[in-house]
């Protein structure tokens, strides 16, 4: 494949091993524990860096935030190599457990986002790589941080599907206090679906990487909770997002030295070493 069409990448500029997030000011943050770090591209929210991790060749890049834009930057990645991909995002935390700061790894995602739709039925499973999923639960497990692992409520509007509680009563972020009656319950049923948090690219993210035989998963932190689960906790983010951010390097690393052991196979298992 040649030159992208929206985000100007040109063969050789992708590595196969790819770093997600959304906000491109995340990006230099990932690329700063790579070995050579260096900016490749910017065009409209896709922020591009490349760098190495152990001697292979690692992308960093940002998706924007929802489905539409990540979906274009994963099609445009894979076009140019790439295979694996790991998101270090944000979210909102669901279930009554989770505290600020935790994170969460997503083994998949109730697909609420449209972008995913247009690629596959609704009744298609929007699944994270068990490679993927497996590589950081052992990188959150050795590195000894608060997290969960489960299923994330994905969508696309941010103002329409948070709430907030006021005088007693869920009330709406949207302007105006624009509401449908269809969305009063809409968190506390995905709680009940035992749902751990809400965000908005990872239904997308991995739809179409599973559509493309490509591996995906993702580790979010929680940087706010339901109005039903109220916290005095203050979080210091930055250091929360260091966190966040060693454990998906460190994932990455077991999976590349995961892939080294398959020597030809298919898939990794514990047997191979």
């Amino acid at each position: 494949m040649g030159k992208q069409m929206i985000t100007g990448l040109e063969p050789g500029e992708v590595a196969g091993y790819v770093f997600l997030c959304g906000e491109p000011e995340r990006v230099p943050k990932i690329a700063s524990i790579l070995e050579d770090g260096k900016k490749l591209r910017q065009a409209r929210e896709y922020l591009v860096y490349g760098g190495t991790l152990d001697g292979t060749q690692i992308t960093v890049a940002s998706t924007g935030i929802g489905g539409p834009s990540a979906a274009i930057l994963v099609e445009e990645l894979a076009n140019l190599g790439a295979h694996t991909f790991i998101r270090i995002g944000t979210s909102g935390g669901i279930a009554d457990d989770l505290e600020k700061g935790d994170f969460v790894i997503a083994t998949g995602a109730i697909r609420a986002d449209g972008t995913s739709r247009s690629y596959a039925w609704t009744e298609y499973p929007a699944l994270a790589n068990h490679e993927v999923v497996m590589a950081l639960i052992d990188s959150a497990t050795r590195k000894k941080v608060r997290f969960d692992a489960g299923i994330c409520f994905s969508v696309d509007g941010f103002y329409s599907e948070n709430k907030v509680i006021s005088d007693g009563k869920i009330q709406p972020m949207s302007h105006s206090n624009y509401m449908t009656s269809t969305m009063i319950s809409r968190l506390g049923d995905v709680k009940k679906m035992q749902g751990k948090n809400i965000e908005m690219e990872n239904g997308t993210i991995f739809t179409v990487c599973s559509l493309f035989g490509l591996r995906a998963g993702a580790i979010c932190t929680v940087s706010d909770v339901v109005p039903w689960h109220p916290t005095e906790k203050i979080l210091d983010f930055e250091q929360n997002m260091s966190e966040c951010i060693a454990v998906g390097v460190d994932a990455m690393k077991t999976l590349i030295s995961w892939d080294r052991k398959k020597q030809g196979k298919r898939f990794y298992a514990p047997s191979l070493g």
